[in-house]
């Protein structure tokens, strides 16, 4: 009688070994997730999966117009007016209604501090340094004369400027006009004025292809991966970076023969200015804070101004009672 031998291969045996090691490695990342969300004091809410969280269902929702039904949903379901969640990696809080917006707004710097994601390091540098409170308090200090009314006056004239250039090269004598893309395009265009005095379209163009890239992908899922907003993100960074680094060894010089204005622009400022110690800005915290500055300041004021366009259209009684009023 024969007695049949089988053998393994050497491959099938490694995936046999490695699947109760891949499914105990995810048991226990799971658990580590869970664990990190529970406590007694803690809101409701879900938490999703490990790392991802519920990070896909937040930016979907940004995604498809609708960014608040993310809130609305959790909101229904908790009945409560805070709920847990996670975000882009980090263990994170939602406060919504009136109560949740006096709270936040009213204990600033006290029991609540400015945040962001530890993602964010790899895009504004300076944050891994020190706090992201700290950089916020340094930055207002550092502004704080420039954005006076008396120094502001000095800009007006520079607004109005580009506000009718920009008029004239994209909306007038146009039958359709895409408002949100020339809002962007005319916003960018007044910060690199403002920021770093640049006039020339074509400079301004050069910087905002990757700032966009920047502002799409700094939020976006910490995912450092060819191709993803994150990793395009990163990339353009360092394109910008590098091209501020050379702006601000121009302007310094600049500077030093008498060519720039001390009043010019944010970068002058910035060069110019030093802290009680009299400790000026080192060149890698320049190019962070003008960054950090655009990006800040691009959403917000582009949106403001879709949307005025947008309700005069819509109103025509108060874009002519506007009209009547200039």
């Amino acid at each position: 009688m024969e007695i049949e031998q089988y053998y393994l291969h050497p491959i099938m045996t490694l995936i046999l070994a490695f699947v109760p090691f891949l499914a105990i490695s995810l048991l226990v990342l799971f658990y580590r997730h869970r664990s990190q969300f529970t406590g007694n004091n803690l809101p409701p809410g879900k938490v999703g999966y490990p790392v991802i969280g519920e990070s896909y269902d937040f930016i979907s929702s940004a995604w498809k117009g609708h960014p608040e039904k993310f809130v609305f949903d959790r909101v229904s379901k908790n009945s409560s007016q805070v709920f847990k969640s996670s975000l882009l990696g980090e263990r994170t809080a939602f406060f919504c209604g009136n109560v949740g917006n006096k709270f936040l707004f009213s204990n600033e710097n006290k029991l609540v501090k400015l945040w962001f994601p530890s993602s964010v390091g790899k895009i504004f540098y300076s944050s891994t340094d020190t706090s992201t409170a700290e950089e916020a308090a340094k930055t207002r200090k550092i502004l704080h004369n420039f954005v006076k009314l008396d120094a502001l006056q000095r800009y007006f004239g520079i607004i109005d400027q580009c506000t009718q250039s920009h008029f004239a090269d994209s909306w007038e004598n146009q039958k359709e006009v895409h408002a949100f893309e020339l809002v962007n395009k005319y916003t960018f265009k007044i910060a690199a004025r403002l920021f770093v005095s640049l006039e020339d379209q074509k400079d301004v163009d050069k910087l905002s292809k990757p700032f966009h890239l920047v502002n799409a992908g700094w939020a976006s899922m910490p995912i450092d991966l060819p191709g993803t907003p994150y990793n395009k993100a990163i990339k353009a960074t360092n394109l910008i970076r590098k091209d501020l680094y050379k702006m601000i060894k121009q302007r310094k010089v600049d500077l030093a023969e008498g060519n720039a204005s001390p009043t010019q622009d944010i970068l002058a400022h910035m060069l110019l200015t030093c802290d009680e110690n009299g400790t000026y800005l080192k060149e890698s915290d320049i190019v962070d804070k003008i960054l950090g500055l655009l990006v800040a300041g691009f959403d917000t004021v582009s949106a403001v101004l879709t949307f005025t366009v947008k309700y005069l259209g819509e109103l025509p009684h108060i874009y002519d009672a506007i009209y009547k009023g200039m």
